[in-house]
């Protein structure tokens, strides 16, 4: 794929990023959604986390069918089913709302998530292919900060759109409805760049194409299963999106916690925005410094760094607790491209299959947020922030030494 066909590549990327643009605008959107929908149906914080529950656990159902699917229609064509899914789950926001059923919200959110797992596996691995091997890295950390420009304004469209800033009471109805508007207009956008992507002259990528892209030894494996640092990527992506997803999704209602913040609920989601510009910053910052340096030297310092500023939020109160909790976007920026690139070396003509386990793996973005709901409802919510640091301890052991393929582990390091 590195032919010299620099404007295609430009022309390529730039296409792409709208993808990424509008899955970080729609997963981020839920962080309004939450605590929305707990007001509406008055809910504990281990029901109110079934919404991630259900949205992340599509990637957990989905990747490996589309890892198959991409595999044999390639994909390009795997994209445009990607949006078309999407589109259509952004719709049922409509009928669910009419019924205000919980139930359908969490249906309309698992066929929405399932085409945006579809557009995970496809675009992830081919904006890797779209240059030399040693910058994709920096290549997926552009698009990933394309990524956070749009869950860095979701959380101002959500707050504006759906949460009631005006404090004059709602019916239940009126509650519901308010979620029409914005769900409608994303399916909308969505169908626009379905038809942009199918019409368009994408590079033409498929299994043979990964095959030729990646230096290769498959060393008698039959399958990306059998790759140990791919596995021990997955597990890193799980605790990952886990965490970062956690941090996010209770972000409103620890802010809102009298020893944090003290805020209302409407301006509490605004301060979401600085959790998520902080990705976006530091991704674009990722971007330029990886052109330089190893990514998994780059992992390993963002993650001490997350690890050391949850501590302190959760051994404190006030501006310093609400602020250094809201600091850790900024170290989560470049943790996922750089794990899913260090995952994907060397597999080749199973890219493809590699990319479903590792999008699986953001199933993690349903299991962490529950379990932590569940102990925020034992122990309070700022204590149980705490386990968070679980997922970064293990991000730190995959930047060291996981990362590794096992016939590389005893002469790699990380510098």
């Amino acid at each position: 794929m590195n032919n010299g066909t620099t404007t295609n590549h430009t022309y390529s990327l730039a296409l792409l990023s709208t993808l990424f643009f509008m899955w970080g605008f729609i997963t981020v959107l839920n962080d309004i959604l939450i605590p929305h929908l707990k007001g509406l149906f008055d809910l504990n914080y281990t029901r109110t986390m079934l919404i991630q529950f259900c949205f992340f656990g599509a990637y957990f159902i989905t990747s490996i069918p589309a890892g198959a699917i991409i595999s044999k229609i390639g994909y390009k064509k795997g994209i445009v089913m990607g949006l078309s899914i999407t589109g259509l789950g952004a719709l049922l926001f409509f009928p669910a709302s009419i019924l205000i059923s919980y139930t359908f919200f969490l249906t309309a959110l698992f066929i929405l998530a399932s085409g945006i797992t579809i557009l995970q596996v496809a675009a992830n691995p081919f904006v890797a292919v779209l240059g030399p091997p040693e910058t994709a890295s920096s290549r997926l950390n552009l698009t990933q900060a394309i990524n956070s420009l749009g869950t860095t304004i979701a959380p101002l469209f959500g707050s504006l759109l759906i949460l009631d800033a005006t404090g004059v009471h709602r019916s239940p109805a009126e509650e519901a409805a308010s979620v029409q508007g914005p769900y409608i207009g994303i399916a909308l956008l969505l169908g626009l760049i379905a038809v942009l992507i199918a019409i368009s002259k994408l590079p033409s990528i498929n299994d043979a194409t990964m095959e030729q892209y990646h230096e290769t030894n498959h060393y008698g494996k039959k399958s990306a299963w059998q790759y140990g640092h791919l596995m021990r990527g997955a597990i890193a992506i799980f605790l990952y999106v886990g965490g970062e997803v956690t941090i996010g999704s209770f972000m409103v209602n620890y802010l809102m916690e009298p020893q944090i913040g003290g805020l209302a609920e409407a301006d509490a989601g605004k301060y979401v925005s600085f959790y998520w510009g902080g990705a976006m910053v530091g991704r674009f910052i990722g971007a330029a410094i990886l052109q330089r340096i190893k990514p998994q030297l780059l992992l390993t310092t963002c993650a001490i760094a997350a690890i050391v500023l949850i501590l302190i939020s959760t051994n404190t109160t006030g501006p310093i607790a609400m602020y250094s909790i809201i600091a850790v976007g900024l170290f989560n920026s470049i943790m996922f491209a750089n794990i899913f690139t260090m995952s994907m070396s060397g597999l080749g003509k199973y890219t493809g299959q590699g990319s479903g386990i590792l999008c699986m793996a953001i199933v993690g973005g349903a299991i962490v947020p529950v379990a932590t709901g569940f102990l925020a409802d034992q122990i309070g919510l700022q204590q149980a922030l705490m386990a968070v640091i679980l997922c970064y301890a293990y991000i730190l052991y995959f930047g060291t030494t996981g990362y590794q393929l096992d016939r590389d582990k005893k002469r790699n390091t990380i510098l």
